[in-house]
């Protein structure tokens, strides 16, 4: 039993119905992409149901010879960060949100710095790209890290590899992983750069230390001896917790390069793949052309794949979030999320879920766990139930 769950980091189809507490009501990802660029083609994704999720117009020739169920799902924990909606498409629905920060209190960055032996500069919000421009030519200078948040709840810590080696960063940011749990701040990441002022460049050795998560249905899985494979991040933002094997990545092409390879060996379990670029290349930095082109090489991929599955694998393809990158600000968009499901040869709408936590269930549900996951409603079991009703 082979399962594919596949997460287009940021990739939003509308904002949700309480995004304008976030100041997200309007925001689109996907919609204000197409309309930016009308003429942007996604065979493979509409053959899922991408179309009629984005637009309910069934008669569209982009809504026809749909072969997979579609969706929309929304959130049911408060926030819109990457560890959040990870963890609820896992099964772990948070009932508190994680704490954001424009500016960390004193007593926890005077710890780390105290702890790991270092001094700090910036300590405020800022995009990666900026705080950069901003603050990189005097951390060479004085080989004092970086600090600095955003709207998520997450501490990064910037150094130029050739003044502060990745060990060492590693070092400091498993310090301020320790600091930041009393604080429920849901991630620190390593951003290792390198350049000259000017040009400075991150590179690819990001590291994310999250706070460990409660039991998920990964847990589960693994527990019965199946391999839970962790692409990309995935590893990262569980904390290896209920990952049985991690392969980092570096682009989305490397991504699905590893997901080729993988699934090429047959192995039964889970194959868990975050690919990054959409949000960390393009959303953030408000780049419409850079999301479109990452949109049509993952359609492109994504058809070369599909026909190497069979009727009893099961695909799930959604999103964590949105970042709209026609949106004000460079931050995440409090969205809803398309959700196309490969299993059994069904073609099923499935409506909007009312959590992320459907997909746990349903994955409890494909593997046959002994106990059905505790939260969310499986796709598996309405198809069972339509297939069972047509049969009558």
């Amino acid at each position: 039993m082979r399962a594919l769950l596949l997460v287009l980091d940021s990739v939003g189809c509308g904002h949700a119905p309480d995004a304008a507490a976030y100041g997200d009501e309007g925001a689109n990802t996907l919609g204000h992409i197409f309309a930016a660029r009308p003429q942007l083609d996604l065979p493979t994704l509409f053959s899922l149901g991408l179309w009629k999720i984005l637009t309910a117009d069934v008669l569209d020739h982009r809504s026809r010879g749909t072969i997979a169920s579609f969706g929309r799902m929304r959130e049911r924990s408060a926030g819109k960060d990457t560890t959040t909606g990870h963890w609820e498409i896992a099964g772990a629905v948070l009932d508190e949100a994680f704490a954001t920060f424009p500016t960390f209190p004193p007593e926890l960055i005077s710890a780390i710095e105290r702890d790991a032996r270092v001094e700090f500069i910036g300590n405020y919000a800022s995009s990666g790209t900026t705080v950069l421009e901003e603050l990189g030519a005097e951390h060479v200078r004085t080989g004092k890290p970086i600090l600095y948040t955003s709207a998520d709840s997450v501490i990064q810590i910037a150094a130029h590899e050739s003044v502060v080696p990745i060990k060492r960063l590693y070092e400091i940011c498993r310090v301020a992983r320790r600091h930041a749990d009393a604080w429920r701040i849901g991630r620190v990441i390593a951003r290792p750069f390198e350049g000259e002022p000017g040009s400075f460049k991150r590179t690819s050795r990001r590291h994310d230390f999250s706070m460990l998560p409660p039991p998920t249905v990964l847990n589960a899985i693994a527990e019965t001896g199946l391999r839970v494979e962790g692409v990309g991040k995935i590893s990262d933002i569980f904390a290896d917790s209920g990952i049985t094997h991690s392969t980092p990545t570096a682009s989305n092409a490397e991504g699905m390069s590893v997901i080729d390879q993988l699934w090429a060996d047959g192995q039964d379990g889970l194959i868990f793949t975050n690919l990054v670029d959409f949000d960390m290349l393009y959303g953030h930095r408000r780049d419409v052309a850079g999301y479109t082109r990452a949109l049509v090489e993952f359609d492109t991929w994504l058809g070369t794949f599909l026909p190497r599955c069979d009727d009893d694998d099961l695909i799930i393809i959604t999103a964590d979030h949105g970042n709209d990158p026609t949106w004000r600000g460079t931050d995440h968009t409090r969205e809803e999320v398309p959700l196309m499901v490969l299993h059994g040869g069904a073609s099923l709408a499935l409506g909007t879920r009312q959590t992320f936590a459907d997909v746990a269930a349903t994955l409890a549900a494909y593997f046959g766990l002994k106990q059905p996951w505790p939260v969310g409603k499986s796709f598996i079991s309405l198809q069972q139930q339509n297939a069972r009703s047509n049969f009558h």
